[in-house]
C-alpha cells in the first residue's frame, strides 16, 4: 500500500462489491486510490470502534459509538424499503416472550430493529439473546438449538429451504410505525482526512454507484467473485433491494430514518444519545 492509498473495509456482499467496483478498480477519475479489505459487518463495526481503517462500511447501530472520530458519508450505504431483517422460527406463530433468540450481532441495525419490535409486541420481552455467526443461525433454529433467529440479507430469499417460518419482518414493523426507510449499513470515513478529502470521497462513491447502474455487467465479475457461491439471480435480487436512491444520496428521508432509529434506540437505552450535529457532513 502506498501512502496515498486509503484503507477501506467493506463486506463481500453483492451490494457492497457492486457499489465499490469502479472505485476499487481505479475507474473513477480523480478519486483516491484504495487498499481494500473484505470483512463482514460485525468485524468492520469493531474496526470502527478501535479507529482502524480510513473508510468503513458499518451498521448504523454503531454510529453513536464512533462519530467523534468518523463522519457519516451521505452516500454509498444501504437503506431501503421491504428489505428489513426477519425473525424466523421452526413452527409458525410462536410467542417469543421469554424465549431464546439467536442474533448475528448486538451492535447491528438488525438487532436495534428487533429490540424495538420486541418492545412494541412482546408483553415481557424476549429471554436469552445468543450471538452466533450469521451462517449458523438458520441451522440452529431448524435443529431446535434456539427458539428463533434474526436473519438479514439473502436469508430473506432462502429461509424456506431450511423449513423455517417467518414470524415477523422487522423492516415492515419499522416502516408501518414510522413511514421511513430502513437504515441498515453506513459508509463512514475518518474526520482526520479533512473536509476536502471527505467531499472528494463522497463524490467518488456517488460516481462509482452511478457507473455500476449505467453498466451493471462491468461489475458482475467482481460481484460474483466475492458472493460466496451465491446464485447469480439471488445476487441480483440482493443488489436490487439494497442499492437504490438512498445509496446515491441519503436525502431528507434517509437522514430522518437514521436520526429516528438512533433517537428511539437511545430512548430505549440501547445506544448512547447522538449529539445535535453528529450526523452533519462537512
Amino acid at each position: 500500500m502506498t501512502s496515498e492509498q486509503l484503507k477501506i473495509a467493506y463486506s463481500p456482499c453483492p451490494n457492497d462489491t457492486f457499489v465499490f467496483d469502479a472505485l476499487a478498480h481505479g475507474r473513477v477519475p480523480g478519486a483516491p486510490a484504495f487498499d481494500v479489505t473484505f470483512a463482514d459487518i460485525d468485524i468492520t463495526n469493531g474496526m470502527a470502534e478501535r479507529g482502524e481503517f480510513d473508510v468503513l462500511k458499518v451498521s448504523y447501530a454503531v454510529l453513536p459509538y464512533v462519530l467523534e472520530q468518523y463522519a457519516l458519508l451521505p452516500c454509498g450505504g444501504a437503506l431501503g424499503r421491504g428489505c428489513g431483517p426477519l425473525v424466523l422460527t421452526r413452527e409458525p406463530d410462536v410467542d417469543l416472550t421469554g424465549r431464546t433468540v439467536a442474533v448475528p450481532s448486538e451492535k447491528s441495525t438488525a438487532y436495534l430493529l428487533f429490540r424495538l419490535w420486541a418492545a412494541d409486541t412482546l408483553s415481557d420481552g424476549v429471554g436469552e439473546i445468543v450471538v452466533m455467526p450469521f451462517h449458523e443461525i438458520m441451522p440452529a433454529v431448524r435443529d431446535g438449538k434456539v427458539d428463533a433467529g434474526l436473519v438479514i440479507h439473502e436469508a430473506r430469499f432462502t429461509y424456506r429451504n431450511y423449513g423455517l417460518h417467518k414470524l415477523a419482518d422487522m423492516g415492515e414493523h419499522w416502516e408501518n410505525t414510522t413511514g421511513l426507510p430502513i437504515p441498515l449499513g453506513a459508509i463512514i470515513a475518518k474526520r482526520s482526512l479533512g473536509e476536502q478529502k471527505l467531499r472528494l470521497l463522497a463524490d467518488s462513491v456517488r460516481t462509482s454507484v452511478r457507473a455500476a447502474w449505467d453498466d451493471p455487467e462491468v461489475s458482475r465479475p467482481y460481484v460474483m467473485e466475492h458472493a460466496q457461491e451465491m446464485d447469480p439471480a439471488v445476487a441480483d435480487q440482493h443488489i436490487g433491494l439494497y442499492v437504490n436512491e438512498f445509496t446515491a444520496d441519503l436525502g431528507e428521508d434517509g437522514y430522518a430514518a437514521v436520526r429516528g432509529l438512533l433517537t428511539r434506540a437511545a430512548a430505549e437505552g440501547l445506544v448512547p444519545p447522538l449529539g445535535p450535529n453528529a450526523l452533519a457532513f462537512p
